[in-house]
This record gives C-alpha cells, sequence and structure tokens, in this order.
C-alpha cells in the first residue's frame, strides 16, 4: 500500500516537474521571440526615420543652396546694370554715386583705388524667399594698358542668410554660391563685311495647259 502510494506521489512528481519544465521552455521562447519582434520593428523604425531624416536635410539644402544663388545672381546682375548704364556709377577713378538694387536705395560702394585700378566693395541685404539672404559684390577694373581695353571683374557672393554687413560667422547651415563676370570694355567692334550680292530670282514656268474634258 505505501510503496503504491509512493510509486503515484514520484509518478506526480515528474509530471509536475516536466510541466514545470515546460513552462519555463514557452516562457524563454515567448520572450525570444517578443525581443526578437521589438529589434525587428526598431529596426525598421530607424530605418523610416534616418530616410525622413535626409530627405527633410536635402530639402533644407536645396532651400538654402537656392536662396544663396538668386542672391549670387541679384548682386550681379544689379552690379551690371549700373556699371553698363553709365560709366560714372563705378568709374576707375572713383568714387561712385549712389545707386538702388533689389527695393534698396541709397546703397553706396566703398572705393579702394590702386595703379590704374580701382575697386568697389557692396552689400545687398533682404534677399532670398524669407528675406534673410544677402550678397557681397565686388568690383574691380584694370586699365594697365592705357591703349587697350578696360578689364571689369564682378564678383558676386551670394549666402542664405547674413546680418547687415552679409555676416553670419557662427551659423553652420551657412551656404555661399558665387557668379563671376569678366569683360573687356573699349574693345573695337570687328570689321563688317560686305553684303553678299542678292541671287537673281528664279525665271516663272509656264502654266500646263489644261486637259480636254
Amino acid at each position: 500500500m505505501i510503496i503504491t502510494k509512493l510509486k503515484k506521489l514520484k509518478n506526480f512528481l515528474k509530471k509536475g516537474l516536466a510541466q514545470l519544465h515546460f513552462s519555463k521552455s514557452g516562457a524563454g521562447f515567448v520572450i525570444l521571440f517578443a525581443v526578437t519582434l521589438s529589434s525587428i520593428i526598431l529596426s525598421i523604425a530607424l530605418g523610416i526615420a534616418n530616410i525622413t531624416f535626409r530627405e527633410l536635410s536635402f530639402s533644407t539644402s536645396a532651400k538654402n543652396s537656392n536662396d544663396a544663388l538668386l542672391a549670387s545672381d541679384t548682386g550681379a546682375e544689379c552690379a551690371l546694370f549700373w556699371d553698363r548704364l553709365s560709366l560714372n556709377t563705378f568709374p576707375i577713378d572713383g568714387p561712385t554715386t549712389q545707386i538702388s538694387c533689389a527695393g534698396q536705395n541709397g546703397i553706396t560702394a566703398d572705393y579702394t583705388p590702386g595703379t590704374n585700378t580701382g575697386s568697389y566693395d557692396f552689400v545687398i541685404t533682404g534677399l532670398g524667399s524669407s528675406g534673410n539672404s544677402c550678397a557681397q559684390v565686388k568690383i574691380f577694373k584694370d586699365k594697365t594698358d592705357p591703349a587697350g581695353p578696360m578689364l571689369v571683374n564682378i564678383t558676386s557672393s551670394g549666402y542664405n542668410v547674413g546680418d547687415i554687413a552679409c555676416l553670419s560667422p557662427n551659423n553652420s547651415n551657412r551656404v555661399e554660391r558665387e557668379f563671376i563676370v569678366s569683360s573687356l570694355v573699349g574693345v573695337p567692334p570687328p570689321p563688317s563685311y560686305p553684303a553678299y550680292p542678292a541671287y537673281p530670282a528664279y525665271p516663272a514656268y509656264p502654266a500646263y495647259p489644261a486637259y480636254p474634258a
């Protein structure tokens, strides 16, 4: 009787231990599955976040680049307009006269004289899509050869952001774009070639006779 009860207790303990081992294995599998699934979801989320960050950075960089390019083009066009409009605007011997660019009046360029050269510097602000862009414009004129043409070199550096002096040294998002325009003033025009003779008109051909009905 006692032996029988001991056998039943032994069998019960074996079954209980087996069930307990199974439960631990099941719990370990669930934890492993949850960790693996969480890692996959986290990897997907990080990948999407990385792509989104790159797209935002690219769009911001493109906007900054466009603003800087527009500012540089505005400065170059303004300098070309006033220099071609009148030779007295930026004379090689100085001084300059006040100009207006992009809705700004009373812009005075700083003149720096040299030996047979003259240099002008001025700043245009309030440019770009947000009005924070600016341009630093430099006009250099060289008349080293008195009998030859005068070299005119216009350098316009545009920035997407800048203060009233077009400076922003502590801004890591500052983008620069530059236009350089060179020309020669006083170059004689090329010789005119004689016009080609007019070709004689082709004779009119007689009309075809009408076919009988």
